[in-house]
């Protein structure tokens, strides 16, 4: 099985860099992108990133296409999803990139025809930038792209996405999409959150002043700045599609954060200095397994 012909929906970063990706590695002949911004329609017309571009529903290019990946936000994932299916070729793949599962699988259950191979997919990997013009081929280049089967999807067609994602440069792992969520919650979901709030925090504080927090701001604040300005809309959605597993691991980081905050109290430099280094050798670890 190989995709000649590749619909992406959803022009932003993901979906404008899977565009040149897979026009520079050759991956598929005919690339369409569609979008339902028509300002992000003509950005894309005008870089010349796809060989055809539609501004709304794309029935027409769905019915030509071995590949439909969707780019959409995390909530619309299903709607768009089931009004492309009944145009969709016979026996082609569609998938999304979106970094919730479960809950799209679950909205998709009983909704996908028999000939074609629902395979829903997470390339791990973005900035804080967004937009046609943002997108680049090399975005995927080492990235995990985590690929999470139904129960009962075709393993030809498992192994056809794969080669593509491979092909885009990343490396592929296949997960449950209940074991995905919790991961995902720990590694990116939460981290967001957790700077969404702090940055919050530190403008609203009364004592100091918008100017002192831009003009002061060290190295690890600076890094919490640059996570909180990813796109709002998309992390919206993806808090409230991924609600169980999220709520899960604030309520743990709260009881570590009250644990830290009681040592600090009591003067307990002993379990500081004990989380400290345990954390610091996570560090070490993660730097080690990144192929950068």
């Amino acid at each position: 099985m190989r995709f000649e012909t590749l619909l992406i929906v959803g022009g932003g970063l993901i979906g404008s860099s899977i565009a040149r990706a897979a026009r520079e590695t050759a991956q598929c002949k005919t690339i369409y992108m569609a979008d339902t911004s028509e300002t992000a329609c003509q950005t894309i017309t005008k870089l010349g990133i796809a060989d055809g571009v539609a501004d709304g529903p794309a029935d027409h290019f769905a019915a030509q296409s071995d590949l439909v990946i969707l780019c959409t936000p995390s909530a619309r994932l299903a709607t768009t999803a089931m009004a492309l299916i009944p145009s969709m070729k016979a026996g082609a793949v569609l998938t999304d990139v979106g970094s919730v599962k479960g809950h799209f699988v679950d909205a998709m259950a009983g909704q996908v025809r028999e000939d074609i191979h629902f395979i829903p997919g997470h390339p791990i990997a973005g900035t804080e930038n967004s937009g046609p013009e943002s997108g680049f081929a090399a975005l995927f280049k080492d990235r995990w792209c985590v690929i999470t089967p139904p129960e009962g999807a075709d393993d030809t067609a498992i192994q056809a996405l794969t080669k593509f994602w491979e092909g885009l440069g990343s490396q592929v792992a296949v997960m449950d999409p209940s074991r995905h969520d919790i991961v995902m919650a720990t590694t990116s979901h939460l981290p967001h959150l957790i700077a969404y709030t702090l940055v919050g925090t530190a403008i609203d504080m009364e004592t100091v002043t918008r100017k002192e927090v831009v003009k002061f701001s060290a190295g690890g604040f600076r890094d919490f700045t640059r996570i909180a300005a990813s796109d709002p809309v998309m992390w919206r959605d993806v808090f409230l599609t991924n609600k169980t597993a999220t709520l899960e691991l604030v309520d743990r980081f709260i009881e570590d954060l009250t644990a830290l905050k009681r040592a600090i109290r009591w003067d307990d430099g002993d379990t500081l200095l004990d989380s400290f280094a345990k954390t610091r050798d996570i560090r070490r670890r993660i730097l080690d397994s990144d192929p950068d």
